[in-house]
């Protein structure tokens, strides 16, 4: 899997997907994947606002210097792994902003191919997790891409809430061993889909 390129683009406001999404590269470069662009979606809500939540203008000063993704990411990418928390069932209008500015990518086929897997968060159990995926793939499909939900390849999933969509939790919960385990079932299941599509 050295050769595969590997993007894992997150958003998050008080640090669970920047979690997630650290917990996805670690298990990348566990199966020995080398090329791998960790990037942050670009925050557009003006920093006076973010500084009214503590725990979000934290993360935010712990976290601006970590690049900021772009199309030509998911250009380069032959994997994509997004992780963001649910707003109101559906992706927030952070990462809809860059989803925004694929037009030309799209146009030109640039995103047929594309493997792409997704996690998520959301203040409760019942918080819109599964919408807010299935939301993710359906501009997935008009991608063109291709759709790496774990399903139940693994027995962990079943162990970690069951959701076949991607891996989700409750903001501001730490990982325990098996819910690390489940994100690298899906890691797994997403290079070994993108490596069979590369050959």
């Amino acid at each position: 899997m050295e050769n595969l390129k590997l993007a894992i683009i997150y958003y998050s406001s008080t640090g669970t997907n920047y979690t997630l999404a650290r917990e996805a590269e670690t298990a990348a470069k566990d199966l020995g994947v080398e090329n791998i662009r960790f990037k942050r979606v670009e925050e557009t809500v003006p920093e006076e606002v973010i500084k009214e939540n503590e725990d979000w203008h934290n993360h935010y000063q712990e976290t601006k210097e970590i690049e900021t993704a772009t199309v030509e990411d998911l250009d380069w990418a032959d994997a994509i792994i997004f992780s963001y928390p649910t707003r109101y069932g559906d992706a927030p209008s952070q990462f809809k902003s860059l989803v925004d500015s694929t037009g030309g990518l799209w146009q030109n086929g640039k995103l047929v191919n594309k493997v792409v897997t997704g996690m998520t968060s959301a203040a409760n159990p019942h918080g819109g997790q599964e919408g807010t995926l299935l939301s993710l793939y359906k501009t997935m499909m008009h991608w063109g891409a291709i759709i790496a939900a774990p399903g139940y390849a693994d027995p962990v999933i079943f162990e970690t809430g069951g959701n076949p969509y991607g891996f989700s939790t409750i903001g501001g919960s730490d990982l325990d061993g098996k819910q690390k385990q489940a994100i690298a079932a899906q890691v797994k299941r997403a290079l070994e889909i993108t490596e069979k599509i590369n050959k």
